[in-house]
């Protein structure tokens, strides 16, 4: 059970971060540098408060509006660590619980936003993740090492083939640089083996695209 959380403790209203290209999932960890007022503000609550926040993605993630559209569909996380900076900033690290579905947008007081959430539809978040089966990580492994190396992400191959399937696709979710929309499939995926083939598509596709298209053509 991610976070020691049971079903009935995830809170219907939740103030939401907004991000684009930025995922959490369940059991990952995610720093974040926090220094707007509204999301200090959002912060110093939620820590006052059950440490729940939940991050989500604006639609257009180049939309510079104060409160853009948003996805349905985000990750609730738990601050599980916390730190205030000598400039007034806070370093947090949210860890993920379980994704939520938004039922409305919810008219507040606060400066930051907050919606009523759903969790019926991914209560699975909080059980362990049943393995991918064997061929879909036999088939993740290489075309994620030729991604890594394309791409120059720096990695511990050993400990990558080591990793427990459920650490390794979702911690690979979060940090690789796929597009906003890329990253919003993978947090949509039903399950752990759901999201292994997603991201086993994304890594191929990106590196067809790096060696060349159909015409033969390189993509710099």
């Amino acid at each position: 059970m991610v976070a020691g959380l049971s079903f009935d403790q995830l809170p219907r209203a939740l103030p939401i971060f907004p991000l684009a290209g930025v995922l959490l999932l369940p059991g990952g960890k995610l720093p974040l540098n926090i220094f707007e007022p509204r999301y200090l503000a959002m912060t110093r609550d939620a820590m006052a408060g059950n440490r729940m926040i939940g991050m989500i993605q604006p639609l257009d993630p180049h939309s510079r509006a104060k409160a853009p559209a948003i996805y349905m569909t985000g990750c609730a996380g738990r601050i599980s660590a916390f730190k205030e900076t000598d400039d007034n900033r806070f370093l947090i690290t949210l860890t993920g619980v379980c994704r939520f579905v938004v039922v409305e947008e919810l008219g507040v007081t606060t400066p930051y936003r907050q919606v009523l959430a759903s969790f019926a539809r991914f209560r699975n978040d909080l059980a362990p993740a049943a393995e991918p089966e064997a061929a879909q990580r036999q088939r993740l492994l290489p075309a994620l090492k030729a991604y890594l190396d394309i791409a120059s992400i720096p990695a511990d191959w050993k400990a990558i083939e080591k990793a427990p399937s459920d650490a390794l696709v979702n911690s690979l979710a979060m940090i690789c640089p796929f597009e906003p929309s890329e990253k919003q499939a993978l947090l949509e995926a039903h399950d752990l083996a759901e999201r292994s083939r997603v991201m086993t598509a994304l890594i191929e596709m990106a590196l067809l695209q790096r060696v060349g298209g159909p015409t033969g053509s390189s993509i710099q």
